[in-house]
């Protein structure tokens, strides 16, 4: 079937993530860019992206461009995907849409491409700052912990992938190196991503339980944890004060993400902003106000006062990413 050429095309997004799959069919005509239909799928019930499509889209060739945000390292059109057990190609995919027009790109260069495209009611303001040219940057904690550089060029920002969420944990105090021994004595290796994370905030638990350092854990909170979420569960203990294991553990999770938002503010010199992204930002929100985040993410020494007038952005809706592949995809016509 040869495809209709007209003012009005026809764009597949995709935001692929460890736990959901977000697919979008939009409408680009006249510059704009406009959603027709959405939907989510469980990633975990499916053997692959190609299943999800084809049950998401009939008529797979009526597609112009198509752009998939996916969970790691893209590599010459392929990735593994991060914490999904999927292989993902461009060659695949151009086949099963008949179109040349597609795109795989880390989902943290989706979300900072959807950046672009968000409405100021889509942000939570942490630290008002005072907004210069230069870079800015993207950190987000969902299933996994993603990062993203927005270098700043003639055009605008130019967002550049990174698997920052991978680095070494670097602890700040001595209770912070006993989490990371407890960890390393678990996972050898101990990225910011073992702490940063729904599991991450687990850890952080268990490492408090099992030290003895807040008393032992209520039966109630132990017949909880292997029955749902456990990270779910800790989150809404906390915010009911319900237990100090679970009120100790969010605490130093924020501290945490504040100052690896610190440390990448100052690695790509975001003085144009750094922006928390994610699925785990917008669930806590309250928490992240309150200033602990704040406080660990402007401790940077003798560079504390270049950090304390960084902007700092919590992006509030759940679809940047998949705005950002769409409009990724819009880019792709334009070539």
């Amino acid at each position: 079937m040869k495809k209709k050429h007209s003012a009005t095309k026809l764009i597949l997004a995709g935001d692929i993530g460890g736990t959901k799959t977000h697919l979008a069919l939009c409408r680009q005509a006249g510059g704009i860019c406009t959603p027709l239909s959405t939907r989510t799928f469980s990633s975990t019930e499916y053997d692959g992206l190609k299943t999800i499509i084809e049950e998401f889209l009939p008529d797979p060739e009526c597609i112009s461009a198509a752009c998939f945000g996916v969970p790691g390292p893209v590599v010459r059109g392929t990735v593994l995907a991060t914490n999904l057990p999927w292989k993902i190609t461009e060659h695949s995919l151009k086949r099963l849409l008949s179109i040349s027009n597609i795109s795989l790109i880390n989902d943290l260069v989706a979300n900072a491409y959807g950046i672009e495209v968000l409405k100021s009611k889509d942000f939570i303001v942490l630290n008002p700052g005072k907004r210069m040219d230069g870079n800015a940057a993207l950190l987000s904690a969902g299933t996994g912990l993603g990062t993203a550089v927005l270098f700043r060029d003639s055009a605008g920002f130019s967002p550049s992938p990174s698997e920052g969420g991978h680095v070494e944990f670097g602890p700040r105090n001595r209770l912070e190196l006993d989490l990371l021994a407890y960890l390393f004595d678990r996972f050898g290796h101990v990225s910011y991503e073992r702490l940063l994370s729904g599991s991450g905030l687990t850890n952080i638990y268990h490492f408090l339980r099992d030290s003895g350092r807040l008393g032992k854990e209520p039966a109630w909170l132990a017949d909880r944890m292997e029955l749902e979420d456990p990270a779910a569960v800790i989150t809404e203990t906390a915010r009911l004060r319900k237990c100090p294991l679970c009120d100790t553990a969010l605490e130093l999770f924020v501290s945490i993400y504040g100052a690896a938002a610190g440390n990448l503010a100052l690695q790509v010199m975001a003085t144009a902003g750094i922006y928390i992204g994610g699925g785990i930002a917008p669930k806590i929100i309250s928490k992240l106000k309150q200033g602990t985040f704040m406080k660990a993410f402007r401790d940077k020494g003798r560079l504390s006062v270049i950090v304390e007038r960084i902007p700092v952005k919590v992006i509030m809706n759940d679809r940047a990413a998949l705005l950002g592949a769409a409009s990724y995809a819009a880019r792709l016509l334009e070539k």
